[in-house]
């Protein structure tokens, strides 16, 4: 019929799919190898922190391990909400994709200081001004660390939910979904009581690294699991999907 627009077939759909759930092992990949060298903690030792973050290492490490791996993980909670949609879990996979993106993507501009700020403060404190960071606080302070706030709390509640999401869906490996959400405990709520509680610094706890290399396997695992499934069939643009 014309002005229809063509068919695309299932097994061409479910490969996009298993492309993009390959975002998320990156992720996890890049994630780890961006935390294997934590930054001093700058409230007791500034200087060692001034020194380090004016490294070639740290700016690259945050460019192509950080603030990628975020925008990896963008993709790979798209494409898992998308896979999840038409499932017995569908309504709550999407739920989670649309909270762990939020999440996400709230944490890209607190990237981006990091990264782009954080050498010019410790060139500043190198270069004899030493009162930087003795300056009082301002509203961007205390905003950046409510968005900050609320980025731990989305996050963890939303690969949370995915991981309950996957656990339920059963067309997906369920230890990857427990996988996937323990991941996150090890990331937000264990990494924050480690580094305040045990460390008492400001600087990544090793939960971090354990979460990253449970997200490795959890996502490596789905994208494989995806990638392999036989598919038959097409579907339209118009199909509606099946969301409880």
């Amino acid at each position: 019929m014309k002005g229809k627009e063509p068919l695309m077939s299932a097994a061409n759909t479910t490969r996009w799919v298993g492309i993009g759930l390959l975002g998320l092992p990156l992720y996890g990949a890049l994630t780890f190898w961006s935390s294997m060298n934590p930054q001093p903690d700058p409230n007791t030792r500034f200087e060692a922190w001034s020194r380090y973050v004016t490294t070639d290492h740290y700016v690259w490490s945050h460019v192509m391990g950080s603030t990628l791996g975020l925008i990896l993980a963008i993709f790979g909670t798209f494409a898992l909400g998308a896979y999840l949609a038409n499932g017995r879990a569908g309504r709550l996979g999407l739920v989670a994709m649309v909270l762990t993106v939020f999440g996400t993507a709230l944490f890209l501009p607190a990237m981006g200081v990091s990264t782009f700020s954080a050498p010019h403060e410790g060139q500043a404190y190198l270069a004899g001004i030493e009162e930087y960071d003795k300056l009082p606080s301002i509203f961007a302070d205390t905003l950046f660390m409510v968005t900050a706030l609320l980025v731990i709390v989305l996050e963890f509640v939303g690969n949370v939910l995915l991981g309950v999401a996957i656990w339920r869906l059963g067309t997906l490996p369920r230890w990857a979904g427990a996988l996937w959400a323990a991941g996150a405990v090890f990331m937000y709520p264990l990494g924050i009581v480690y580094a305040v509680v045990i460390l008492g610094v400001q600087s990544t706890p090793p939960t971090v690294l354990v979460g990253a290399l449970l997200l490795v396997i959890s996502g490596a695992w789905m994208a494989y699991s995806v990638l392999r499934q036989p598919s038959t069939g097409t579907v339209g643009v118009t199909a509606q999907p099946r969301v409880q």
